[in-house]
């Protein structure tokens, strides 16, 4: 409690989205901490002043929503899920509260006390200098508030089906998606047809580069040195610089973007239109990853090097066809995603105070992985992110990359989100029509020498990129001039 006021240092708000908790006189448009996912379902974390929730709960008060009250200082809140995982993945005994508990004693195992509301804990850290405090808690994901020493490697500490997020350290501005900013991607859906030279272009991607890609990003070459692209890892430096030679060879203008202090770079690549134009595509994956509990190894193959290498697929068809683009392209590298999309946060951010003319973004992670028994796929997201943007790409494909078995995954949710939640059109294009399947996941041996990482599936899922980003951004050919 706060001796001066007598309320608690921090009054917190879980509650299922609704646009209408942001309107204009509601006070809690000033208190949003973004939109993170339990299960099936979108929460908003808010915190609001006292006052602000007396006023609001006067108002409306839905049963599902919960209150926590900080008994300490917030330090820096972390919200923990657990991920969408193919049931063949999981142990019959796992449960998320067994997970969770186990995961409190690699924090501590001193308890400052244990009762209070929402199953709420407080714990010492391993130096006895800070505390964690439990502030919600259900079946499939936690609010924490932890040092933020913890918070730069806590997700080297969480299980491995887990995905861990840091909050904002402030209040975010909540930016619905507006119906304007969807008027590109519905004409494009309107006007899109097959398109024979779209076709002969795409089909230009070669495997066997993706294939010499994907094992520099990973060392599996024996020549890149790299071990680990975890964002704090110097390999993730190393692929960063290597990114951006590659794409600047292909005729982009690169820029390594610097987002928080020891995170490896996010790597910006841009075309720039060939007319007078402010409009922007963006197509992009992180580079980053995460290994196996206590091991130094991150080769990220399929996540998210997959994503990465088919953006790279991308970039080098642009140059050998040399195409030029009536709309700016950018091909964008994240860092800092396996963190809580730290990195796309950032330039999401960056674009949204520039009022960018950001017409489509698509997001490309974990393209690579069929399991052997099931045919070839393409997942899009079926919670975060702008559906008539993602029903774009699922047509685009079924015109470009016939051979891939479209549906909706749970899997969520990568850098697209970040843009989502700024206001701009976003999907994300992922390698299954259902929850997360390839046994490496978040695993050391995520390597592309091994059964089920699919080229084929990988040079499909880019094809489609490619489409899309012909058909939105617009081209021409040498030829044509």
């Amino acid at each position: 409690m706060n001796a001066k006021t007598g309320w608690p240092l921090a009054l917190l708000l879980v509650t299922p989205f609704d646009p209408s908790l942001f309107s204009h006189n509601s006070c809690l448009s000033n208190a949003f901490y973004g939109n993170y996912q339990q299960g099936v379902t979108t929460l908003s974390v808010l915190r609001p002043e006292p006052a602000c929730l007396d006023t609001w709960t006067a108002q409306t008060l839905a049963p599902s929503v919960s209150i926590a009250e900080a008994t300490r200082e917030i330090q820096q809140l972390v919200w923990l899920e657990e991920q969408a995982v193919d049931e063949s993945l999981t142990s019959q005994t796992r449960s998320f509260r067994h997970e969770f508990d186990a995961f409190l004693d690699t924090l501590s195992t001193r308890p400052w006390h244990s009762d209070g509301p929402l199953d709420q804990v407080v714990l010492s850290d391993a130096h006895g200098r800070d505390g964690y405090e439990v502030l919600y808690r259900t079946s499939k994901a936690a609010l924490l508030s932890v040092s933020h020493n913890t918070a730069r490697i806590i997700d080297t500490l969480v299980p491995r089906f887990w995905k861990s997020t840091l909050l904002p350290t402030s209040p975010v501005p909540f930016q619905p998606v507006k119906s304007s900013a969807l008027g590109h991607a519905e004409d494009v859906l309107a006007k899109l047809k097959f398109d024979p030279v779209i076709a002969s272009i795409v089909g230009n991607i070669s495997i066997s580069q993706m294939r010499n890609d994907i094992r520099f990003l990973t060392g599996e070459d024996g020549k890149s040195g790299i071990v680990s692209r975890h964002s704090f890892a110097p390999g993730a430096l190393t692929a960063a610089s290597w990114l951006k030679t590659r794409f600047e060879e292909t005729g982009a203008t690169c820029k390594l973007k610097p987002f928080l202090p020891g995170f490896a770079p996010n790597v910006v690549c841009r075309y720039a239109g060939v007319v007078n134009t402010t409009s922007t595509v963006l197509f992009s994956a992180h580079y980053d990853s995460r290994g196996s509990f206590g091991s130094t190894r991150a080769p990220g193959a399929n996540d998210d090097g997959s994503g990465t290498v088919a953006l790279l697929s991308i970039a080098r068809t642009i140059r050998r066809k040399g195409i030029k683009f009536y709309s700016n392209v950018e091909l964008v590298a994240f860092a800092g995603e396996e963190q809580g999309l730290l990195g796309s946060k950032a330039y999401a951010r960056e674009l949204r105070d520039a009022n960018a003319n950001l017409t489509l973004m698509v997001q490309a992670d974990m393209l690579a992985y069929r399991d052997p028994g099931e045919p070839r796929q393409l997942g899009l997201p079926d919670l975060i992110g702008s559906p008539i943007v993602t029903q774009l790409v699922a047509n685009v494909s079924a015109i470009y990359s016939p051979e891939l078995h479209v549906g909706f995954t749970p899997a969520c949710c990568s850098d697209h989100q970040s843009f989502h939640e700024q206001g701009f059109p976003a999907t994300q294009v992922f390698e299954r029509a259902g929850p997360i399947k390839d046994p490496m996941y978040h695993n050391s041996g995520d390597l592309s020498n091994r059964v089920g990482y699919d080229f084929m599936q990988l040079k499909a899922i880019a094809k489609v990129q490619f489409a899309t980003l012909l058909h939105t951004a617009g081209y021409e050919l040498p030829s044509e001039h």
